[in-house]
């Protein structure tokens, strides 16, 4: 008997531990909040675990595990959008942990103030970039292709963000990017804030 028990636990083992992807942060909280502390100053966004939790999980996995921490707003275009998460100081790319499934059909749209994953051609490939929309930007929605999945919105910092989006940027002179800031953006802490009852 104890032998079957042990072969039973064997089995069933991964399904007791507890998952490490984001849902076990503040599990039943649909609306986590995140305060972003920028070089330019702090911003609090509200994520939508409701209509989108596997970006949500995604994003806070991240913000757990302290990744965030020390990257760069590398990609600035005023009107339009102020994109951060992927690189350090130095331009060296940060680990992507997974890349995820693309739930820009949730009904959430990027306008003004929202945040949602980048990616690249292929509509699954977001992994850890993020930007916010600076402007309502209907072309980023999805529609006979797929969109960008927005998972949450700006509810402090506005015109913190107002500020980021309105840097002077240049084409990088290494590595030819456009839209990078002169002088670095740097997210320099992204919390978990304690959940509200």
């Amino acid at each position: 008997m104890p032998r079957i028990l042990a072969l039973l636990l064997m089995c069933f083992s991964p399904l007791l531990q507890a998952a490490d992807d984001g849902s076990q942060l503040q599990k039943g909280n649909l609306f986590p909040k995140v305060k972003l502390e920028t070089s330019m100053g702090d911003i609090v966004v509200e994520l939508d675990r409701a209509a989108a939790p596997i970006t949500t999980n995604n994003f806070l996995l991240y913000v757990d595990k302290r990744s965030y921490e020390g990257t760069i707003f590398h990609r600035v275009i005023q009107d339009f959008v102020v994109q951060g998460g992927g690189y350090d100081q130095e331009f060296n790319t940060k680990p992507v942990m997974k890349t995820i499934f693309n739930e820009s059909g949730n009904g959430n749209k990027n306008e003004l103030y929202t945040i949602a994953m980048a990616r690249e051609n292929d509509p699954h490939s977001a992994g850890r970039q993020f930007f916010f929309n600076m402007n309502d930007n209907p072309s980023l929605d999805p529609g006979r292709k797929w969109g960008y999945a927005v998972f949450g919105r700006v509810v402090e910092g506005t015109e913190v963000l107002d500020k980021i989006a309105a840097v002077e940027t240049q084409v990088h002179p290494t590595w030819g990017w456009p839209d990078v800031p002169v002088e670095p953006v740097i997210l320099l802490k992204a919390t978990l804030l304690p959940q509200e009852f």
